[in-house]
């Protein structure tokens, strides 16, 4: 064989290869492309992930201060309980009272009026009965009286 021959049968052998090869480079560059896409899609979602980060750090920040505020609330609403269970105790006292002295007091004073109203109700004829009698009396003794410096 001749170098010509064996150069022919090598490049016969490496024309399968050569196809394969120039599969691979359609392939490679292929992915090429695929990786520039990945990797913006990488850069998109890494701007994205920044952005939470920051959101996170301010959602923190936000609930901390909630944290505090609630704190203060749990503070005032312990203070506005002891303030309700002493209000409690006063109107309790103040029911005591009332249902002990001033209802009984109250009942007396009723009881004294209506005895008094009743008693005036009676005797409101017996007044203008007195009343007139009074006034003849007036007007008796007025005439005695006249008749007693004439005499004297």
């Amino acid at each position: 064989m001749t170098n010509n021959d064996l150069l022919l049968a090598i490049s016969n052998m490496l024309d399968p290869m050569r196809k394969d090869i120039q599969g691979i480079q359609v392939n490679v560059q292929s992915l090429q492309k695929d990786m520039k896409e990945v990797q913006a899609d990488v850069q998109v979602l890494k701007e994205d992930v920044g952005n939470l980060k920051e959101e996170v750090g301010s959602l923190k920040e936000e609930v901390g201060s909630l944290k505090e505020e609630v704190g203060s609330l749990k503070e005032e609403v312990g203070s506005l309980k002891e303030e309700v269970h002493d209000i409690q105790v006063r109107v309790k006292k103040i029911e005591l009272t009332q249902e002990n002295v001033v209802i009984p007091r109250l009942n007396t004073i009723e009881s004294c009026y209506t005895s008094t109203y009743n008693r005036y109700k009676e005797n409101v004829e017996t007044y203008e009965g007195m009343k007139q009698d009074i006034t003849v009396l007036k007007s008796v003794v007025a005439e005695h009286s006249e008749k007693l410096q004439m005499i004297s």
